[in-house]
């Protein structure tokens, strides 16, 4: 579910000025020149994948969206532009009136990428579309790197429950967009409100070690918390020693305990020894929580422990090492010909050329994915011309706005549930945990 669904918002009442000044002062060169309404297309992708990923993870698409829907500067802004003499007089008048009314076209929300995937596909006039590159690129680099390391974790916990409790190691807001990007790559639940109030994302929380140090004794402090929240509350057992606190917490709680909290300590060890002590004190059903800088290589070390759900947060919302994705959005295809705004005017391929590795390929591209016999992905193909007759059916981009107008909002869920069927499309090395090569090629035709 998302924001338009929910009618909630967690944010600002616009996104124009979440960009750089030098769209905006080439738009101002542009419509001097008379080339800003020249039909454009625009191109979101990254040209490769942070060191030793094997795969990509599309996250923010619904952001996005919004960001799109939301982008138009109302008198304030136009007063602040004016005021520190940003752009000139014609190209206020020009901004004041913005609304997108192009097309966009993008891999749906949950799809794996790879390599020189046209993630989105922005089309429109110059003007209107080199406006949005910053505020997209910033949904999607931040977005995709949360929901890339969620997936990771989410391979590495093995169908175990995940909880996103990283608000305190982010930015208020950007704790609000991981929340949604982990839930998309596989977490079941967030400890962060906002999250849940804008994006309908389970919450889930109990207390802290503040809450035991706040009662003269565990016990009373497990007494109060049972007696608020009831016998399947999970009570945080490591505060002192922890032998005796689960002792405590069943002897108060019963058997019908919840769950118990380990946040520090050999997470290893003390799980299997909570673990015996529960089930000698009955309390078969009480379930194993642990969180501590948890990471997907702890996640994985815990696969043998009795652990029953994990809690992760500065690795999640930092993207477990690589905090961005390094998506580009580029120009690649524009009308030929001098006419400003000739939509008859056939595209013509452009591409940047570049010592290095900051050439791109130009050309309004389409993408499939070929898979093998037994369904398999073995390539990821990518062309600018007609999608050959096997790969029809197979392409992987879709519409998501029309004339400016959303046509592919979708609940949270859907993309929740399509990563997991992306994931499992492809070869089985995606999920090992060492660094590596993309598990799929990418080819051009």
């Amino acid at each position: 579910m998302n924001s338009a669904d929910l009618g909630r918002r967690v944010g600002v009442p616009s996104t124009a000025l979440f960009t750089d000044q030098y769209e905006l002062t080439m738009v101002q060169a542009a419509l001097k020149a008379g080339t800003a309404g020249r039909h454009s297309v625009f191109e979101a992708f990254t040209r490769r994948l942070p060191e030793g990923r094997r795969y990509g993870v599309v996250a923010g698409t619904g952001r996005v969206l919004d960001a799109v829907e939301n982008f138009h500067f109302d008198d304030e802004m136009i007063g602040f532009l004016r005021q520190q003499d940003i752009v000139d007089e014609p190209t206020l008048e020009w901004l004041a009136g913005y609304r997108f009314s192009g097309d966009i076209w993008g891999y749906p929300e949950g799809e794996v990428y790879f390599p020189g995937s046209p993630i989105l596909r922005v089309e429109g006039s110059f003007a209107e579309c080199v406006l949005l590159e910053t505020v997209i690129l910033s949904i999607l680099n931040h977005d995709s790197a949360i929901a890339a390391a969620a997936s990771r974790m989410s391979a590495a916990a093995g169908g175990r429950r995940l909880i996103e409790m990283g608000a305190r190691r982010t930015h208020e807001l950007s704790a609000v967009a991981s929340a949604r990007a982990a839930y998309v790559g596989g977490f079941d639940a967030t400890s962060d409100l906002a999250a849940g109030f804008r994006y309908g994302i389970p919450t889930v929380g109990t207390s802290a070690h503040a809450f035991t140090l706040l009662h003269d004794t565990e016990r009373d402090a497990f007494r109060a918390q049972v007696d608020s929240l009831g016998r399947g509350t999970t009570l945080l057992v490591d505060t002192y020693d922890v032998t005796e606190a689960v002792r405590a917490a069943v002897e108060i709680a019963g058997p019908e305990l919840g769950a118990v909290r380990i946040d520090s300590g050999d997470l290893l060890l003390v799980a299997h020894r909570v673990r015996q002590q529960l089930d000698e004190l009955g309390a078969t059903g009480t379930k194993i929580v642990v969180t501590s800088d948890l990471d997907e290589y702890a996640i994985a070390s815990l696969a043998a422990a009795p652990v029953d759900a994990y809690g992760v947060g500065t690795q999640l919302v930092t993207g477990s090492g690589h905090p961005t994705c390094s998506m580009v959005y580029k120009l690649v295809a524009r009308a030929g010909g001098a006419a400003d705004g000739d939509g008859d005017a056939p595209l013509v391929p452009v591409a940047k050329k570049s010592m290095g590795a900051k050439s791109s390929v130009g050309g309004r591209k389409w993408a499939a994915r070929r898979v093998d016999e037994g369904g398999v992905a073995e390539a990821e193909v990518i062309g600018t011309g007609a999608v050959p007759e096997e790969l029809v059916g197979r392409e992987l981009l879709v519409e998501l706005v029309r004339g400016g107008v959303v046509v592919a909002r979708e609940p949270l869920e859907a993309a929740r549930e399509r990563h997991v069927v992306a994931r499992g499309g492809l070869p089985m090395s995606a999920l090992q945990l060492s660094r590596g090569e993309p598990v799929i090629g990418t080819e051009y035709v």
